[in-house]
């Protein structure tokens, strides 16, 4: 994969991005969309590498299975005693398509293999496992417990409605029972252990499926879901919130800033419009007009000590990278699954900043930056560990550092194919190394 050389010769920025759909809205929607029968369509599907995987292999499935019926409508059998043969699935560094394939072909007729990259392989995925399992699915682990790959053997038959699940691991691992929820015969309820982590992601799922016809009631910690039929409508995609934040962080390291990020609207169900919150103390204002969202750079000391993450994770490696960047020596909370990402993000991001003289120093679940010896080099090479965030929340220290590497471009292909394109327009330079 080519390395990026990354520069900018201006600490000026201005002009107009078009986003992408986001992944983790359409990764939902997806789902949805082959749980409910032909009834759901998705509008803007992302061109993420993820939500096309997962695209893909709903759409092989969903062919599969049509072909089976017409088979079966031959031989006058019903569809629930005939099986597929075994297949496997890979769907690589994917890990939110590992996270709602594992639910969705729990209650399938289908027996498959998921499987993934070497990373997948070490991402924990028990939890969800365990919890398909009290519900009723038939579910195998291929070489490690706890870890993909994952052999799921259909014959799905509910043995309860109600499970308990904790609430401080990935919200992923709820989102992929919920999603299933309206589908199991007796429904869902959902009962949630603690504290729930990153819960704009439970609210985007829950407000998606409501969208498309599902109903559910939340009281306390308790989520219930009954068994019903999904409405027929169409699921639009917003542009990515994610994606915008590294605009947003551009924007706060740049001198004078002027950005306009289409489709944007300040009501979103992603949790990671937070974004604009956050950069507010770095000065930023975020005008929502014209169909998206205007950024202007504005003078602002800055303040602010203290980030919560545990609402917006996925936001964490940026907002780090800007302090780092400033010198500002902020303390940061809600970084508990950082470390089950792509990559350890934590290690990766104090690996990182060490090659510009910051330390992120973990004390328990807090972290500091310590900014006392911070340097700007003339060239940094970053390591990206194959997590598109890594490459993506470094990019803007080109306002910075004269000259940026970055190991493995293609790695952002992942949420945002079209990152280095947009530097390259509005105005970074932007070359492929071999």
């Amino acid at each position: 994969m080519p390395n990026i050389i990354l520069s900018k010769n201006t600490k000026q920025i201005k002009g107009t991005v078009n986003l992408t759909g986001s992944k983790s809205e359409c990764n939902r929607a997806l789902i949805i969309e082959a749980l409910s029968d032909g009834k759901v369509h998705v509008d803007n599907v992302s061109d993420a590498a993820d939500a096309v995987l997962l695209a893909g292999i709903l759409r092989k499935n969903q062919e599969s299975r049509v072909k089976n019926q017409e088979v079966l409508a031959g031989e006058a059998k019903p569809l629930t005693t005939h099986h597929s043969p075994l297949t496997t699935i890979d769907i690589g560094p994917a890990g939110t398509a590992m996270r709602f394939l594992t639910a969705y072909y729990a209650i399938q007729d289908d027996e498959v293999i998921l499987t993934g990259s070497k990373r997948m392989k070490e991402r924990p995925i028990g939890i969800l496992v365990d919890a398909l399992r009290q519900l009723g699915a038939h579910i195998d682990y291929e070489e490690n417990d706890g870890y993909p790959p994952i052999k799921l053997k259909g014959d799905f038959d509910q043995l309860t409605g109600k499970i308990n699940i904790k609430g401080d691991i990935s919200s992923q691992y709820i989102t992929a029972l919920l999603l299933i929820a309206a589908r199991l015969p007796q429904g869902l309820e959902l009962h949630i252990d603690g504290e729930l982590t990153s819960r704009p992601y439970v609210e985007m799922t829950l407000a998606m499926l409501q969208t498309a016809g599902i109903k559910h009631v939340w009281t306390d910690n308790v989520i219930a879901i009954a068994n019903q039929e999904f409405a027929t409508t169409s699921l639009y995609i917003e542009p990515d919130w994610s994606a915008a934040s590294y605009w947003y962080a551009i924007a706060a390291l740049a001198d004078e800033a002027e950005l306009f990020l289409t489709g944007l609207t300040a009501y979103s169900l992603q949790g990671d419009s937070a974004i604009t919150e956050i950069m507010a103390n770095f000065g930023i204002t975020s005008q929502f007009k014209d169909g998206g969202v205007h950024l202007l750079k504005e003078a602002k000391p800055l303040s602010r000590k203290i980030f919560d993450m545990k609402e917006c994770p996925d936001l964490a490696q940026t907002v780090i990278v800007v302090c780092a960047a400033l010198g500002h020596e902020a303390t940061f909370t809600g970084l508990e699954t950082l470390k089950i990402k792509e990559t350890d993000r934590i290690l990766a991001l104090q690996t990182e900043l060490a090659k510009m003289g910051v330390k992120l120093i973990e004390k328990g679940q807090v972290y500091k930056l310590d900014c006392s010896e911070k340097f700007i080099p003339e060239s940094m090479f970053i390591n990206t560990y194959h997590d598109h965030r890594m490459a993506m929340a470094f990019a803007p220290l080109a306002l910075i550092v004269p000259q940026l590497e970055f190991e493995n471009g293609p790695v952002v292909e992942k949420s945002y194919p079209a990152f280095w394109t947009d530097l390259e327009k509005q105005g970074f330079t932007v070359e492929q190394k071999a």
